[in-house]
C-alpha cells in the first residue's frame, strides 16, 4: 500500500482550515456551514484557559450568545499560537475576517497518508559496540510526536521492557476512547495518545462520514500510523517476518525513544486527514513537550506555497521549528515525474524513499535453462507447465488450461480482465510484463507474477522460437547484499521545487520500499502483527528515528543544524560503494532532485564537522525575498507587530541552506553561505568543487580557519555559465574538508538565457 504520508506566532499568526459542508438548522432556516479556521497570531494569555475564553468571547460577539459560541467552536489553538476552528457560514466567516484581531480565516482542507534490515543497512547495528546508536543510548528519553492514523497499542513494538520512567518534562496525555484504555494501553514506550475528530462532525455532532468500522479513539483502523510509529521508535521484537519473508529482529530507528501518537487521519469517504485536526495536533505536540514531529501526510498536486492559507503543515511546522522542534515530512508518492515533491517549505526536512539491499524474487526457469528473476514474490508449490502468449485477455480460451499465460499490459485495469478469466480457463499461472513498480507484491497460492518489459521480451522471443515452450515457477527466494542495487523508488516525489525553485527538495533519502514494521492484525496478510509497506511514509519515520538519535547526542542543535548534518554527510553511493540510481520511465543515476543530499548516513551525521544553521528570522527574510507581502509573513512570525521586510529585499539565494540551487542563471550571480564549526575547535577546511557541466564556480575564501574565538565563517560563491542557450539542470557539489570531515552540499544549476522559455 502506498500512501502518502509553524511555530509560535505573535500578534499576527493565523490559521487556516477545516471545511466540512453541513446543513444546520438555525432560527428555523437551513443554512450551509463549514468548519473554518480563524488565525489570530501570537497568544494574548499564557494561561490556555484564558486564551480559550477570549476565543469564545469573539464567537459570542459574532453569533449572539454564549450557547451558540460553545456549540460552534471545534478547536481552540492556545499553545504555540492563538486561533480557533469553528462551524461558520460563509457570511459569518467573512464578517469575522474583518475583525481587527483576525489575521486570516480559511476553510478546512484534507490531506492524504503517504506510505528488518533497514537500520543495519544504514550502519546502525545494535550488535556494534560503537557508533551513533550506542552514543545516543538508542534515543533514550527522546520523545517523538507521530501525527498519523493512530496506533495499535497491543503491538509488541510498543512494549516498554527496559525503559526507565517517563521523562518529567512530558506534559501530554493518553485519552480514553473506543477500545482504548489509557491505563492499559499506554506505558513507558507509548506515553501519549490523543485523537482529533471534532471538525469532521456537523455542528449538531452527527454525520462525521466516519464508518462504523473505525475506532472512535487513538486506536487505528487504517494500517498506517502503527507502521510509522514502530519504524521510528519501535522496541526490539524477535522472529518477525512479513508473509514469511524478511525473518529477523525488527526495531525502530531509536528503540529507546518514547512515542506520542496524535491521530489526525481517519477512515472516511471524503478525505482522511483534516487540516483543522492537523494544526490542533501540532499545537498540542508543541505544548506536550515532544522533541521532534514526524508527519507522513501530504496533498496531491498542485503543491501549495509555504504561506498558502491551506498549507497547514507548513504553518504548523514553522511554529514547531521556531520552538526548536524539527519537523519531518514525506516527499510524497507522486513520482517519478519532475516537480512532484511535496512538503517543500525550507524549514521542513523532506524525505525521499529508496530501496534496501534486499528483495524477494521468484525464479522463472525457461525450457532453454535461462532463469529470470521476477519482480514479484510467489509463495506456493513449484509449477511446471507449458507457456503460451496472448495479446488480450479474451484470447485466454480453453487452450490455456494447465498452462502459464504471458501477457504485456500497460494499465492496472487490464489485470482484472485477465484475473477474471484465469479461474474459468483453469490456467496454471499468469505472468504480466509491465512497468517496474517499487512495491512488494506477494502472490500466495495462485501464481500471478510481474516482470519488466525486458524480461517479457526475453520470454516472448523464447515462445516464438520454440515449438513447445515450457516454464518452471519456483517459490520466491530472498536476495541480500550488493547484488541488490539501491535506487530511488519509482513512486518517490521528485524535484525541482514547484513553489520555491531556489530551495532544493527533497532534502534527504532513506529506505522506504518493503519496510517491515508493526501493523494492525486486522490487515489482510498482517495477522501476526507485522507487514511490509512501501512509500515515502515509510522513509520519513526512518529519518525521524535517526534525528531522535542525533537529538540525544546533540540536544543543543537547532532543527536547521540537524538537517544540515543529514544533508552534508549523506552518501551518493550505497553501503557497498555502488552508485545509487533513480527508478522511473527510464533508469538514470540519481541526482539531487531525486534524493537531495543523498542516502542518509547516520554515523557520519553525528559528527559533520560544520553545519549550515538557520533560524526563524532567516526564514522570514527568505519569505521577503520570495516577494510575499508583509501581512502574510507576519502571519507566520513570532512578532506582535507588522513584520517589515528590509529594503531592498534580500536574495532568495542567500537563505543559509545546505545546498545551492540556481534555476534561472544568465548573468553571473554571487551568494553567501555561513558555516558553524561543531567539530574540533582548531580546524582548517580546504575547498573542493565539482562544478556542474558548463558552469564556473568561484569561492572566496577557499580556506576556512576556525579556533576558540572563531566559530562561524562566511564564504561567497560566484556562479557563471558558459551555455549559450537554455539548458537542463546540471549538478555538482561544493565540499569543505579538513581531512577527516567532508562537508558536502549539492549544486543544481540551470541556464536560462530566455526565462520561462520551454519547448
Amino acid at each position: 500500500r502506498k500512501k502518502m504520508s509553524s511555530q509560535v506566532s505573535w500578534l499576527v499568526f493565523w490559521v487556516m482550515i477545516v471545511v466540512v459542508i453541513l446543513n444546520i438548522v438555525e432560527g428555523g432556516a437551513d443554512e450551509e456551514t463549514k468548519v473554518h479556521i480563524v488565525y489570530l497570531g501570537e497568544k494574548e494569555h499564557n494561561d490556555p484557559k484564558l486564551e480559550t475564553a477570549s476565543h469564545l468571547r469573539m464567537l459570542e460577539s459574532l453569533l449572539g450568545s454564549k450557547k451558540d459560541a460553545s456549540e460552534s467552536i471545534v478547536h481552540s489553538y492556545r499553545h504555540g499560537f492563538s486561533g480557533f476552528a469553528a462551524h461558520l457560514t460563509d457570511a459569518q466567516a467573512k464578517k469575522i475576517s474583518e475583525h481587527p484581531n483576525v489575521v486570516q480565516v480559511t476553510p478546512n482542507v484534507y490531506y492524504e497518508l503517504q506510505t528488518t534490515r533497514t537500520f543495519d543497512y544504514l550502519g546502525l547495528s545494535h550488535s556494534t559496540p560503537k557508533g551513533l546508536l550506542r552514543d545516543a543510548k538508542m534515543g533514550e528519553d527522546v520523545i517523538i510526536g507521530v501525527l498519523d492514523s493512530g496506533v495499535w497499542p497491543e503491538s509488541e513494538s510498543f512494549n516498554d521492557k527496559g525503559l526507565g520512567p517517563i521523562p518529567k518534562r512530558w506534559k501530554g496525555m493518553c485519552i480514553d476512547g473506543e477500545d482504548f484504555d489509557s491505563k492499559k494501553h499506554c506505558n513507558k514506550k507509548l506515553i501519549g495518545a490523543r485523537y482529533y475528530m471534532e471538525s469532521l462532525f456537523r455542528k449538531n455532532k452527527t454525520d462525521s462520514r466516519i464508518p462504523d468500522t473505525e475506532y472512535m479513539s487513538a486506536r487505528e483502523k487504517l494500517p498506517h500510523g502503527t507502521h510509522v510509529a514502530s519504524t521510528a521508535a519501535g522496541s526490539f521484537v524477535s522472529n518477525v517476518s512479513a508473509n514469511g519473508f524478511g525473518v529477523g529482529t525488527v526495531r525502530g530507528g531509536a528503540p529507546g525513544a518514547r512515542i506520542a501518537v496524535y491521530k489526525v487521519c481517519w477512515q472516511r469517504r471524503d478525505g482522511s486527514c483534516a487540516s483543522a485536526e492537523i494544526i490542533k495536533a501540532m499545537d498540542d505536540a508543541i505544548a506536550d513537550g515532544v522533541d521532534l514531529i514526524t508527519i507522513s501526510i501530504g496533498r496531491p498536486n498542485p503543491t501549495l506555497s509555504e504561506i498558502d492559507a491551506y498549507n497547514q503543515i507548513s504553518y504548523g511546522a514553522f511554529h514547531a521549528v521556531a520552538n526548536g522542534i524539527p519537523v519531518l515530512s514525506a516527499g510524497g508518492n507522486f513520482g517519478p515525474n519532475d516537480y512532484t515533491v511535496q512538503n517543500i517549505a525550507p524549514w521542513i526536512i523532506t524525505v525521499a524513499a529508496t530501496s534496501l539491499d534486499r528483495w524477494y524474487s521468484t525464479p522463472l526457469t525457461l525450457g532453454n535453462n535461462i532463469t529470470l528473476m521476477a519482480r514479484s514474490a510467489y509463495k506456493g508449490s513449484e509449477i511446471q507447465a507449458e507457456l503460451m502468449f496472448v495479446y488480450r485477455a479474451n484470447e485466454m480460451t480453453s487452450a490455456a488450461k494447465g498452462k502459464v499465460v504471458v501477457a504485456f499490459i500497460t494499465t492496472d485495469n487490464e489485470v482484472m480482465d485477465y484475473v477474471s478469466t484465469f479461474s474459468t480457463v483453469e490456467a496454471s499461472g499468469l505472468i504480466f510484463a509491465t512497468k517496474r513498480e517499487d512495491d512488494l507484491k506477494v502472490s500466495e497460492g495462485m501464481a500471478m507474477i510481474t516482470i519488466d518489459y525486458e524480461q517479457g521480451a526475453t520470454i516472448f522471443k523464447y515462445i516464438r522460437t520454440t515449438s513447445s515452450p515450457t516454464i518452471k515457477i519456483s517459490s520466491a527466494i530472498t536476495l541480500n547484499g550488493p547484488l541488490v542495487a539501491t535506487k530511488v523508488a519509482e513512486f518517490s516525489g521528485r524535484g525541482p521545487n514547484t513553489i520555491s525553485p531556489y530551495v532544493l527538495k527533497p532534502d534527504i533519502a532513506a529506505p522506504g520500499v518493503a519496510i517491515v514494521a508493526a501493523s494492525t492484525p486486522e490487515k489482510m496478510g498482517a495477522e501476526d502483527g507485522f507487514y511490509a509497506e512501501s512509500g515515502t511514509s515509510m522513509a520519513t519515520p526512518v529519518v525521524a528515528g535517526l534525528v531522535a538519535l542525533l537529538r540525544a547526542v546533540h540536544p543543543d542543535w537547532s532543527p536547521a543544524a540537524l538537517k544540515s548534518a543529514l544533508v552534508t554527510t549523506a552518501s551518493q553511493t550505497d553501503p557497498y560503494g555502488e552508485p545509487i540510481f533513480s527508478e522511473g520511465l527510464t533508469r538514470k543515476l540519481a541526482d539531487p532532485f531525486d534524493f537531495g543530499g543523498g542516502l542518509v548516513n547516520p554515523n557520519k551525521a553525528a559528527d559533520p564537522g560544520l553545519v549550515y544553521d538557520a533560524g526563524a528570522e532567516d526564514y522570514r527574510l527568505f519569505l521577503c525575498a520570495s516577494n510575499y507581502d508583509e501581512v502574510h509573513i507576519t502571519r507566520i512570525s513570532r512578532i506582535n507587530t507588522l513584520y517589515r521586510c528590509p529594503s531592498p529585499r534580500p536574495s532568495m539565494l542567500d537563505l543559509n541552506l545546505p545546498s545551492i540551487t540556481i534555476p534561472f542563471l544568465k548573468e553571473d550571480v554571487t551568494l553567501t553561505r555561513t558555516v558553524t564549526n561543531v567539530g574540533p575547535v582548531d580546524s582548517v577546511y580546504k575547498l573542493v568543487v565539482e562544478p556542474p557541466l558548463g558552469i564556473k564556480i568561484s569561492v572566496t575564501p577557499n580556506t576556512l580557519l576556525f579556533n576558540s574565538n572563531v566559530k562561524k565563517l562566511s564564504f561567497k560563491v560566484t556562479v557563471s555559465t558558459t551555455h549559450k542557450a537554455n539548458s537542463i539542470y546540471y549538478f555538482g557539489s561544493l565540499t569543505w574538508t579538513d581531512g577527516s570531515h567532508n562537508v558536502t552540499i549539492p549544486l543544481s544549476v540551470r541556464t536560462q538565457m530566455l526565462k520561462y522559455f520551454s519547448y
